[in-house]
């Protein structure tokens, strides 16, 4: 896996995420790159991206890009 780029990281929930505990965690803090993982399987299948993928992403998010229903 990831380990020794995830060495520091601070995962986070949405401030939108629910109580139910369905939720990602994302670490933006680790040079060069964003880490995403599910908060109920925290060791498994994290997920590592660039720092521009990321900010593109979050981007589209923001500008709708991903929308079902236009």
């Amino acid at each position: 896996m990831h380990e020794d780029r995830l060495v520091g990281a601070r995962w986070h929930t949405s401030t939108r995420s629910g109580a139910n505990g369905d939720c990602v965690e994302v670490a933006e803090n680790l040079p060069g790159i964003v880490a995403v993982r599910d908060s109920k399987n925290q060791d498994r299948n994290i997920l590592i991206f660039p720092d521009a993928t990321w900010c593109a992403f979050v981007a589209g998010i923001k500008n709708g890009d991903f929308d079902q229903c236009r």
